[in-house]
């Protein structure tokens, strides 16, 4: 038998960033992590995410990563 097809995790980080007025760069900047980097985690080509960058994320949106982070089956 197959393994089933795995669900995929949505970023929301644009939504964020359009909401509190931020751009990539200046939140990459805040983050410690390269533009592109988080470009990557937005666009949701990231493998994995750190839980250090996550919560620095979280830190500098003012979220919580159920705001960030989402699970579609």
């Amino acid at each position: 038998m197959p393994p089933e097809e795995p669900g995929r995790i949505t970023v929301h980080l644009d939504r964020l960033l359009e909401e509190r007025g931020m751009t990539v760069t200046e939140l990459a900047e805040r983050v410690g992590v390269t533009p592109v980097n988080l470009s990557v985690l937005k666009n949701g080509r990231a493998k994995a995410v750190r839980f250090s960058t996550l919560s620095a994320l979280c830190r500098e949106l003012g979220c919580r990563p159920g705001d960030l982070l989402d699970y579609e089956n």
